[in-house]
């Protein structure tokens, strides 16, 4: 475990935002900073905001150099398995460079169990929406926390700004000439084999990767290609199998190393997923301290590489997107 007191101290020295480029176009995202750099490459920049029910809440220490490396471990990963990424470097734990690509409107979700805090979860279909999520039906008597049979491809659509990511179905995407029949069955094809590979690692880690998000584009030349992140904490849930037995048995929430456990804090702090109520005053100091922990500790759980998270600035990112 990390220390509370090392997580602490960077409480008030988190990378809320990457100054603006004089010289580089820039797009910001929820959690990243997107820069354009010469020729078909982009630079990313991952700060420490973090976004629940999607709505970005406040900062979390060192969470922008788990996601970044994390990230960059497991797209390398891919090539193990012959699935195509944007990635070309990691020139600092707060970077990537990757090559550019045209985002499809869409992301690619796979689950494996039934759980869920947010209302696109498979856990609010199943009851508020008649078991059925993007035009599939789950089967019936299933528990919370419970594994599929096997798992689902449930696509949603990708918010943005202050609109809300929607579940789905395939029939609608391309109904709405989204993308083509073609394209989306290669993605969904990418997504349950980079799922299968990502469960067999996390289960030699002893780890559940319970469900996650993937995203995809295509490059100049046509070729469709992974981007974003993959199998971090932000887009994936990850639970301790040693304890999820008993935690299943007892209907007690698995143990979890991931985003979910904010998410379910800033429910038990009064907020309510259906309201207008913007999130970010339910967030603490003690909610953050303890999401650094879990973060870091994931990335050492999933590499069995330690990690030495560091104090950066704002303007030490910017002068490695100019190196």
């Amino acid at each position: 475990m990390f220390e509370p007191e090392l997580i602490r101290a960077a409480l008030q020295q988190t990378i809320e935002e990457i100054p603006e480029s004089p010289t580089r176009r820039r797009l910001s995202g929820k959690v990243r900073d997107v820069f354009e750099m010469p020729g078909d490459r982009l630079a990313i920049a991952v700060t420490d905001r973090i976004s629940v029910f999607d709505y970005v809440i406040g900062t979390v220490p060192f969470k922008g150099q788990v996601l970044n490396q994390l990230a960059g471990w497991w797209l390398r990963k891919l090539d193990d398995i012959g699935i195509p990424h944007h990635l070309i470097s990691v020139p600092h734990p707060n970077v990537s460079l990757v090559k550019r690509a045209t985002a499809l409107p869409i992301e690619i979700v796979v689950r494996g169990y039934l759980t869920g805090s947010t209302t696109t979860s498979s856990w609010y279909a199943y009851q508020h929406h008649d078991r059925v999520i993007s035009g599939i039906t789950m089967p019936p008597g299933m528990r919370k926390s419970e594994a599929f049979a096997r798992p689902i491809c449930t696509p949603s659509t990708k918010g943005a700004g202050a609109t809300h990511d929607v579940n789905i179905s395939k029939d609608e995407i391309i109904r709405k000439g989204l993308t083509t029949p073609a394209l989306l069955d290669a993605a969904e094809g990418y997504a349950l084999r980079m799922f299968a590979y990502g469960q067999a690692v996390a289960e030699k880690r002893g780890l559940i990767l319970v469900d996650t998000k993937y995203e995809m584009g295509v490059t100049a030349e046509n070729k469709l290609i992974v981007i974003d992140e993959v199998h971090t904490p932000d887009s994936s849930r990850y639970w301790v199998r040693s304890t999820y037995d008993e935690h299943f048995a007892a209907g007690l929430e698995p143990e979890s190393l991931d985003k979910e456990f904010v998410r379910r804090m800033i429910v038990e702090n009064g907020y309510d997923i259906t309201s207008d109520v913007h999130p970010k005053i339910f967030l603490t100091d003690a909610i953050r301290v303890e999401a650094a922990s879990r973060y870091l500790t994931l990335f050492e759980s999933i590499t069995g590489e330690s990690i030495q998270p560091r104090l950066t600035t704002p303007q030490e990112i910017a002068a490695a997107l100019e190196a």
